[in-house]
C-alpha cells in the first residue's frame, strides 16, 4: 500500500487495492505535498492516462514538492500531470460538477491540503451555522465521491486528499471516516496505515 507514495519502481499492482478515495494526513511540514505528488507520478507511470493535481497556486509555489532522484521534470510522465489551481471550495465544486464530461476521466485526482480550501468564517456565514465548515466539506466530499464512483463505472479513477493535522490524528477524522476508504497518517518519522471500512 505505501508503495503508492514512494518511488519504488514497481507499479504492476498499483490499482489492486480497490480503494477509490484515499486520505494522507500529517503534521505541518511533514512532506505531504511531496508524497502526494509522488503518488501522481506513480499513478501516471502505472497507466497511460492523465492525473489531475488540484492545489492552491501560492502554497505550491512557496513550498514546491521534492522530486525523487532520477525523475526528469520534463518527462512524458510529468507532462501527464495536469495542475489545476483553485482558491476555495467553489473551485473544487466546479471541477467535480463537470467531472462527467472528462472522456476519458483521469486515472487519479489529487487535492492537496483539502481542508484548507474551506474558510471557517465564509462557511459559517453561507450556511448560517456554527458548523458551516463541516457542512461545506461534507457536501464537497459527497460531490467528489459521486464523481469518482461515476468515473469508475467506465474505467479506473482514484481520488487522493491530503490534510494537515496537529496532534495524534486528523482533526476532521469524524468527517473523513464516512467518505474515505483508506486513511494514511504520518506520525513523527513514520507513515502509518489506517484502513477505514
Amino acid at each position: 500500500m505505501m508503495e503508492k507514495f514512494l518511488p519504488v519502481g514497481r507499479f504492476d499492482d498499483f490499482r489492486c487495492s480497490g480503494d477509490s478515495i484515499l486520505l494522507l494526513s500529517g503534521p505541518p511540514s511533514s512532506g505531504k505535498t511531496s508524497l502526494v505528488f509522488q503518488f501522481a507520478i506513480n499513478s501516471a507511470t502505472a497507466s497511460a492516462g492523465n492525473v489531475v493535481f488540484i492545489c492552491n497556486r501560492r502554497k505550491l509555489e512557496s513550498k514546491p514538492p521534492y522530486l525523487a532522484q532520477g525523475i526528469d521534470a520534463s518527462s512524458d510522465i510529468i507532462n501527464r500531470i495536469q495542475m489545476k489551481y483553485v482558491d476555495d471550495e467553489e473551485g473544487i465544486k466546479k471541477y467535480f460538477a463537470a467531472f462527467h464530461m472528462h472522456d476519458p476521466a483521469p486515472v487519479s485526482v489529487i487535492i492537496d491540503d483539502f481542508a484548507d480550501f474551506f474558510d471557517q468564517g465564509n462557511c459559517q456565514e453561507r450556511y448560517n451555522n456554527t458548523r458551516g465548515r463541516d457542512l461545506a466539506m461534507v457536501r464537497v466530499l459527497a460531490l467528489c465521491r459521486n464523481a469518482i464512483l461515476c468515473a469508475n463505472e467506465k474505467g479506473s479513477c482514484q481520488l487522493l486528499l491530503s490534510d494537515t493535522h496537529n496532534g495524534d490524528s486528523p482533526r476532521l477524522l469524524y468527517l473523513y471516516k464516512r467518505w474515505v476508504s483508506s486513511i494514511y497518517i504520518i506520525k513523527g518519522n513514520l507513515l502509518l496505515f489506517l484502513l477505514i471500512f
